[in-house]
């Protein structure tokens, strides 16, 4: 591994970063058990969680991703049933987070109770309505779990997909203090209950770290998953405020726990992580969540790919370039198109609505890797047929690859 004095050539510096999110190592050859996931879920550290199921939710994606056709059951066992691994909270964005990580996060629950939380809209609701948080958090400890519409003051909220109700306000305020969490999801709702009903009483009775301690942790766990990575690429991981992370990061760096590298193309310095790899060569094929956190950061995605990424969903639709929801296609050690899908669940059929080669690719060498990514995805789904749709510059030859 280069030494502090080294720069990364870009294509190390990518060849880092995917070893250390687990892209240099094949998918299992058999059929994938708890271990596998949990391995995954240890290198990447969370899984963040989108409600868009337009193809499957986003939190399985990674997985796939990485395993290959795993039983989604095995993520929803560690997430939500007895004897659970994994809970909910605000790791990157919403996310599945390892239970070792609650302690970690405790400081962000105690900076929101102070009114410290860039969720700046429930810091407002509860200072303006402590006492019907009160009432809320009484009747969650005295009628168990509940989703916000089984309140029996719920009230109602306004039109528009974010628009919460005062009873998914208060929860949420609860949630985002750590009094309440996700016991289960129902239809994806969240149903709350309180925390020291959901969680292990060996995690609930853990020390509290000073909050330096849990942010470096933090950060060596961003590290860890990044390989390579700069102060922003870092803070984003467990979204870190910048004086924060910056504090904490000459920290590590003066510890000998994160090593200054210069990497080619990159305009500001970089850190490694001194454990990760770097493969002389990755042999990837696998189509992305649009959360996976090897491209989250799009900025990051950008520097170490050149791969402009911006998803469709939160677009107007006259201003998207690529689709609706656009999974990047990582082949090898770059990202070299993108398809837009959708699982047409009713015609039983996984639906490529577009599918563009980046430039410079071979469209039939990036066709004929693609194809087997989507028949696996679409067998994973449990769709049986697989149609391309005549859009983009890459669709003429998948729909051959698909004939041939």
């Amino acid at each position: 591994m280069p030494s502090a004095r080294d720069t990364l050539s870009a294509a190390q510096a990518r060849r880092i970063a995917l070893a250390a999110q687990g892209f240099a190592e094949p998918r299992p050859g058999g059929a994938v058990d708890v271990r596998h996931v949990r391995r995954v879920l240890d290198r990447v550290g969370l899984l963040q969680i989108d409600s868009v199921n337009v193809l499957v939710r986003s939190h399985y994606l990674p997985l796939h991703a990485r395993l290959g056709g795993y039983p989604t059951a095995l993520l929803d066992r560690l997430a939500y049933a007895k004897g659970r691994g994994l809970f909910e909270y605000w790791g990157h964005e919403a996310s599945l987070l390892p239970l070792a990580l609650q302690p970690l996060l405790r400081w962000r629950m105690q900076r929101a109770e102070r009114g410290e939380s860039r969720h700046g809209s429930l810091t407002r609701f509860a200072a303006e309505r402590r006492d019907y948080i009160a009432r809320v958090l009484a009747e969650v400890r005295d009628r168990g779990a509940l989703g916000a519409s089984e309140l029996s003051e719920g009230g109602s909220g306004a039109a528009g997909w974010w628009e919460w109700s005062d009873g998914k306000r208060a929860l949420e305020w609860l949630f985002l203090t750590g009094r309440v969490t996700t016991a289960r999801r129902r239809n994806f709702e969240r149903v709350y209950d309180l925390t020291e009903r959901v969680l292990p009483a060996a995690i609930l009775d853990a020390a509290t770290p000073d909050v330096g301690d849990a942010q470096r942790a933090l950060l060596r766990l961003a590290a860890r998953a990044l390989g390579v990575a700069t102060e922003r690429d870092l803070a984003d991981y467990f979204r870190i405020g910048g004086a924060d992370a910056r504090a904490r990061i000459a920290e590590l760096v003066a510890a000998g726990e994160l090593r200054p590298v210069a990497v080619e193309g990159w305009d500001r310095p970089a850190y490694l992580d001194p454990g990760a790899r770097l493969p002389r060569r990755v042999a990837a094929s696998a189509l992305l969540s649009p959360f996976d956190s090897l491209i989250w950061e799009r900025e990051r995605t950008r520097r170490m790919f050149g791969f402009h990424y911006r998803i469709g969903l939160y677009t107007p639709a006259a201003d998207r370039t690529h689709g609706y929801y656009v999974l990047p296609f990582l082949l090898g050690d770059r990202l070299v198109g993108r398809a837009d899908l959708k699982a047409d669940r009713a015609a039983g059929r996984l639906l490529v609505q577009a599918a563009h080669a980046e430039t410079g690719a071979d469209h039939g060498a990036v066709a004929a890797a693609l194809v087997p990514e989507l028949r696996s995805l679409a067998a994973w789904l449990g769709l049986a047929d697989l149609r391309v749709v005549d859009r983009g510059d890459l669709a003429p030859a998948l729909a051959r690859a698909c004939r041939g």
